[in-house]
C-alpha cells in the first residue's frame, strides 16, 4: 500500500514524494535497479538484504536502508521470515545535503534504530496524512522527514562507536563550540553546557582542551569578549554597561578588565581608538 503527496509545487527544495508500507512475501525481490529520487525503507518485522554496488546487508527488524538516486541496487526479503516494512521518497535540491547530514553515504547506507524509536510512527502519519489527503499533507511530511533523519544520525553515530575516538571527540568539540555560539549571550555556565551536552565537566574540559587547546571557561570569555569588540566598534550608541549585558557578562567592571587582559586596553579606549567616541569603564 502507497500514497502520493497530495501537495504539488514544481519549486520545492525538499518534497516527500510517496510512502508506503508492506507485508512482502517470501524471497520477495525488488531489483537489481535505479531510482532518480531518494528512497528510505525501515523494516518493522522478519528479516532480508539489502545490495549495493559496494557491500551486502543482512538486516533485520529495526534496520533501515537509504537507496540514492543512480545507484544500482536490489533489496529481496528472507524466504522463512519475509520482511514487513515502511518507506518514504523523497527529493530536491536539499534532498542530498540532508541525507549527508544525517549521515548517509555510499559506505553507510544502513543505520540500525534504537527500540521502541520514533521512525516507524513517523512513516505511518506521512502515509496516513497522505492517503486521507489532509491539507497541510506535505509540510507535514517535511516535519517528519527531518525527524526521521535526526533520529537515523544518532543511530549512525551509536553505530560508529561511543568509544573514545578521534571522530568522536571531534564531534563532542563542535557540539560545545556551537552551544557556546549560540548561547553566549545568556549568563551561562560550563556546569550549564555540560548539563545539557548530558557529559562530565571534567571529561568535556579534558576533550575540549584537547581539540582546541583552551579550556572551555577560556575559549567561552574571548568568545564574549570578540563579540563585544564587535559591538564596541560597530554599535556606539551603547554603553559599556550594554555591550557586556548584550555578551553574557552582568559584571561591567569584570568585562572591563577581561577585555583589557585579551586586547591590552579598557573597552572604553578601544571605541575611543576606533570612533572617538570615549565611554566610562563602569
Amino acid at each position: 500500500m502507497s500514497a502520493a503527496n497530495p501537495d504539488f509545487s514544481g519549486q520545492d527544495v525538499l518534497r516527500v514524494l510517496f510512502a508506503g508500507e508492506s507485508q512482502t512475501a517470501p524471497v520477495h525481490r525488488l531489483g537489481p535497479k535505479i531510482y532518480d529520487f531518494y528512497l528510505f525503507h525501515y523494516i518493522e518485522e522478519g528479516r532480508g538484504v539489502f545490495r549495493t554496488e559496494k557491500g551486502t546487508y543482512r538486516l533485520r527488524a529495526g534496520s533501515g536502508f537509504m537507496i540514492e538516486p543512480d545507484h544500482l541496487v536490489s533489496y529481496e526479503s528472507d524466504g522463512s521470515n519475509p520482511w514487513r516494512y515502511r518507506w518514504l521518497a523523497f527529493s530536491g535540491a536539499g534532498a542530498k545535503e540532508l541525507a549527508r547530514q544525517a549521515g548517509f553515504s555510499d559506505d553507510s547506507p544502513v543505520i540500525h534504530s534504537t527500540e521502541n524509536g520514533p521512525i516507524p510512527d513517523a512513516l505511518s502519519s506521512i502515509l496516513s496524512a497522505f492517503r486521507e489527503q489532509r491539507e497541510g499533507a506535505g509540510l507535514a511530511a517535511l516535519g517528519y522527514l527531518y525527524l526521521i533523519m535526526a533520529e537515523a544520525k544518532h543511530s549512525l553515530v551509536s553505530g560508529a562507536g561511543s568509544a573514545e575516538g578521534e571522530a568522536h571527540t571531534q564531534r563532542i568539540v563542535k557540539q560545545m563550540i556551537h552551544y557556546m555560539a549560540s548561547q553566549y549571550a545568556y549568563p551561562i555556565s560550563i556546569e550549564e553546557m555540560c548539563s545539557g551536552l548530558g557529559y562530565n565537566r571534567a571529561y568535556l574540559s579534558r576533550v575540549f582542551k584537547k581539540g582546541t587547546g583552551m579550556s572551555p571557561v577560556t575559549y567561552l570569555l574571548k568568545l564574549r569578549i570578540d563579540k563585544a569588540r564587535h559591538l564596541l566598534r560597530d554599535r556606539p550608541d551603547l554603553s559599556i554597561e550594554q555591550v557586556a549585558s548584550s555578551v553574557g557578562l552582568t559584571d561591567p567592571l569584570y568585562f572591563s578588565r577581561q577585555f583589557k587582559r585579551f586586547y591590552g586596553e579598557a573597552p572604553s579606549l578601544y571605541r575611543h581608538s576606533l570612533t572617538g567616541k570615549r565611554g566610562t569603564d563602569e
